[in-house]
């Protein structure tokens, strides 16, 4: 899917308190939020408790200004807002919003209506001399254009990702193995047993492949008895073949050391060491 655009968007609660005493103020005259970045672009709101262009009623109401300069020739955005209550007891009022072109710094669109004065004095919205606007700032951003030799090196890329083995391979092998489902391979470890696959351990192991596939005595049976190796040793070997991870090489003290010893003399005994998997440090 190719992106011809994208937005940049922002939302923020502008609080008025003393509507009481803010209702002596002139026609016109408005109170300016803080500087707002959205989009690249530096804004401001200016809220007219009394917007003297509507008429009689003089309702409150909103304007966007850019008040950075206008890159790239100009800059569409859209101001939406409406009423809230902070406590969460009445739902939010309807939402109005302008879209505008901006041209240059100080350009402003024109009057959104928040509400009018008296509806909102009849509100609920109106607590203990105050009330708040939700408002919300969107601008339009041109999606950044791509060349064509990126656009074949992003599909290559792309390509061969896809090629890639799931990173989630060893965590599925790893509950195939705790799970057993599908299982056709039991060990027994001194008296304690383990379900296995043999697809998967011959896959990993020369000596499986031989003792599972290669005609010996274990090829046609499904139980197998392994000596030499401790059961908690055997079952790290199992999981280090399944998922190619030794988390009890991590163990401290005497106990993981012995284990680890196992561990490995197991892996060994199995030509499942390689130069880049663990190794015991003394």
């Amino acid at each position: 899917m190719q992106y011809l655009t994208d937005v940049a968007r922002s939302k923020d609660l502008l609080k008025v308190v003393g509507h009481s005493v803010i209702k002596a103020m002139c026609d016109g005259e408005f109170l300016m939020s803080r500087k707002w970045a959205v989009g690249g672009h530096d804004w401001e709101v200016h809220l007219r408790p009394k917007d003297h262009s509507e008429g009689h009623e003089r309702p409150v109401t909103l304007r966007l200004v850019l008040i950075s300069e206008a890159r790239g020739g100009d800059v569409k955005a859209k101001l939406s807002c409406r009423l809230v209550d902070p406590t969460g007891r009445l739902k939010p009022s309807k939402e109005n919003s302008k879209s505008h072109k901006f041209y240059k710094s100080g350009d402003y669109s024109g009057a959104i209506q928040v509400t009018g004065r008296e509806d909102l004095e009849k509100s609920g919205y109106l607590v203990d001399d105050s009330y708040t606007v939700e408002c919300s700032i969107t601008v339009l951003k041109k999606a950044p254009a791509r060349n064509t030799a990126a656009a074949a090196a992003a599909t290559a890329m792309d390509r061969d990702a896809a090629m890639l083995p799931s990173l989630e391979l060893h965590r599925h092998l790893g509950e195939l193995l705790q799970k057993g489902t599908g299982a056709d391979v039991t060990f027994h470890v001194s008296g304690e047993k383990f379900a296995a696959h043999k697809a998967i351990l011959a896959s990993r192991s020369p000596v499986f492949m031989a003792e599972l596939f290669g005609g010996m005595k274990e090829e046609a049976s499904r139980h197998i008895e392994v000596k030499d190796i401790k059961p908690a040793a055997f079952k790290a070997v199992l999981r280090f073949i399944y998922t190619g991870t030794a988390p009890e090489l991590d163990k401290k003290g005497d106990g993981g050391t012995s284990l680890a010893q196992h561990l490995l003399a197991g892996a060994d005994r199995m030509m499942m060491l390689r130069n880049d998997e663990p190794k015991l440090v003394k």
